[in-house]
């Protein structure tokens, strides 16, 4: 199958999902389930690139376990939270400014269906690799593993201060949280540098690059950092600003009040 067309592919299985997606939150007024669907089509992008890809077979095993095994390890982790909390406050917002319109719903779960070819991009490129050189898919495999263990570590941290009810309405410093304000994002942006990594000796070797690019563009400026850090802001005010002054934004890096003893939820 022609690279392209396994990216068409995508984007129509991503559709049909958005849309059974789309019908089970005007059941159960939760939008939380397209952060779910969305890791999934990408984790599914990813093997089916591999399946259709015409370059050595090395390159597109490693993007089949590693891209498959991500999408997997993400969806589950959001579902389980998606399931055990009410609505995000991203998409409570939307759902109040829009006055529950399904018509701008269904168009949002549709956007992150065509947003899961953009995202594919790295695994054509990877797909199409037929060089076979150890030193960049070990090093690809290193940055995986790290970035997944870092990912799965800071959301786990959260996971079990939310889980308390003594803690709600504060904000965490604890653990990979004292260093960054947003770990588990740092780490997912890492994580992208696995397959430009797999991808070197691939004839689209620059489309590798798209996946770090694209990714810290959404996070640092569209759907990720802005929208959480405005949704702390409006729910804990001048305990999130205080955590703001001495916690870096992305990069982990010391705190800048170490001293400080208060605790409350990023």
């Amino acid at each position: 199958m022609n690279r392209w067309l396994a990216l068409l592919l995508a984007w129509l299985l991503a559709a049909v999902m958005m849309t059974l997606g789309w019908l089970w939150q005007r059941r159960h007024d939760n939008a939380g389930l397209v952060d779910v669907l969305w890791s999934a089509g990408v984790g599914g992008a990813a093997v089916l690139s591999a399946c259709f890809g015409e370059g050595a077979a090395p390159p597109r095993l490693l993007l089949a376990l590693c891209g498959g095994a991500w999408g997997a390890r993400l969806a589950t982790h959001l579902w389980r939270r998606m399931r055990g909390e009410p609505e995000d406050g991203r998409y409570r917002a939307l759902r109040e400014r829009w006055h529950g319109d399904q018509r701008k719903l269904f168009a949002m779960f549709q956007l992150q269906a065509l947003l899961i070819p953009l995202f594919a991009l790295p695994f054509v490129a990877v797909a199409a690799n037929g060089a076979v050189r150890p030193w960049p898919l070990v090093a690809g495999v290193l940055v995986w593993l790290a970035a997944v263990l870092g990912e799965s570590i800071a959301d786990a941290q959260l996971a079990r201060f939310r889980a308390d009810p003594a803690h709600r309405g504060k904000t965490f410093r604890s653990g990979l949280w004292r260093y960054s304000r947003h770990p588990n994002y740092f780490f997912e942006w890492l994580h992208w540098f696995a397959y430009a990594l797999f991808a070197i000796g691939s004839p689209l070797w620059w489309l590798g690059l798209s996946g770090p690019l694209v990714m810290f563009g959404f996070l640092r400026y569209l759907s990720g950092i802005p929208f959480t850090e405005a949704q702390a802001l409006k729910s804990r005010g001048d305990d999130y600003r205080a955590y703001q002054r001495d916690t870096p934004m992305l990069f982990p890096w010391l705190p800048k009040r170490s001293a400080h003893k208060t605790r409350t939820i990023p």
